[in-house]
């Protein structure tokens, strides 16, 4: 990935498993855009990890939608931050970050549109 990027700052899943209709498209959205470690049971890689948490990628479990359940929120650092290494790495903002008293919210949407939101403030 480009090292001009501004990092993302993820932290943690907050509120998982993501449905997918094209793995191989997702798993490198995941790696590659999201620059996210793959997680690994014995050989078999089953996910992602964000923090301590792992997120798996369902294929054909479901139809993703713009409002998943479950709904997924990623702790980052600074909201309005995050929002900008998004739009540097092309990837589209759903919900652009809003103050909900103190949370700054927004979302963005994955290589399948699956919107993912992310969050800062509050007492996380």
């Amino acid at each position: 990935m480009n090292e001009l990027l501004p990092p993302l700052g993820l932290r943690q899943v907050k509120v998982i498993a993501l449905a997918v209709q094209d793995l191989d498209r997702a798993n490198r959205f995941y790696e590659e855009m999201l620059e996210l470690t793959p997680a690994y049971e014995g050989d078999e890689r089953v996910g992602w990890w964000l923090g301590s948490v792992i997120m798996m990628l369902k294929p054909d479990w479901q139809t993703p939608t713009a409002v998943p359940n479950p709904r997924i929120t990623l702790e980052v650092d600074d909201a309005l931050a995050t929002q900008e290494a998004l739009q540097a790495r092309e990837i589209v903002i759903a919900d652009a970050v809003s103050d909900y008293g103190g949370y700054y919210v927004g979302s963005f949407l994955d290589s399948e549109g699956n919107k993912l939101w992310f969050c800062s403030g509050g007492d996380l």
